[in-house]
């Protein structure tokens, strides 16, 4: 995942800065929606649109016929947010997928047409990948990733605790950087008792 030069930093402060606001540290579990709850955004079940403006084919099509097309989307009214996400997609997913609505709040992302005439999703490549890492460092700060590792805590656990999904975790786990640094801990204490 490229990002611009820094940003993994600022991400990692910013989320640590978030949840001592909200009064956690970065071995707690956090869940979005006190986030969202204290960043005055609500979360809105794409069922509560039922028979208000949208079609009882396009919420079967989401929640029943293709539930992997749509996981969540902000909508945005002058300075108002207001997330819309998928109830079909089990915990873990909604809870990455919050995050990384929450996660273009925080950033300041632009908001932006998600689709245009033809149906084709419009997305900007760059804000995608920040959204997606502070996301994850939002959900598993790189601290809680290294204690994992370095506690040998299967990854099914590790995201069991932290209510995500364990691709998340695998990926937090890895991309953090967690599993290299623990993996050269490891090697460094082994090569010291040989000597």
């Amino acid at each position: 995942m490229k990002l611009r030069r820094g940003f993994k930093t600022f991400a990692e402060n910013l989320a640590l800065h978030i949840r001592e606001a909200l009064g956690k540290t970065a071995f707690d579990p956090l869940d979005p929606r006190e986030l969202a709850h204290e960043m005055e955004i609500p979360i809105l079940s794409l069922t509560e649109f039922a028979g208000n403006g949208v079609s009882p084919q396009s919420l079967r099509r989401f929640t029943h016929e293709e539930p992997g097309d749509f996981s969540a989307l902000t909508v945005v009214l002058g300075e108002q947010r207001l997330i819309v996400e998928n109830p079909t997609h089990f915990h873990g997913r909604r809870t990455n997928s919050l995050a990384h609505e929450l996660s273009h709040v925080l950033l300041g992302h632009d908001p932006h047409r998600s689709t245009v005439a033809n149906g084709s999703r419009l997305w900007d490549r760059e804000q995608e990948r920040e959204a997606d890492w502070l996301a994850g460092e939002l959900l598993v700060t790189r601290r809680a990733a290294l204690q994992i590792v370095r506690q040998n805590i299967q990854e099914v656990r590790a995201a069991a605790h932290y209510g995500v999904s364990v691709p998340l975790m695998r990926w937090r786990l890895n991309h953090s950087g967690a599993r290299t640094q623990v993996e050269r801990e490891r090697n460094y204490r082994r090569r010291k008792r040989l000597r």
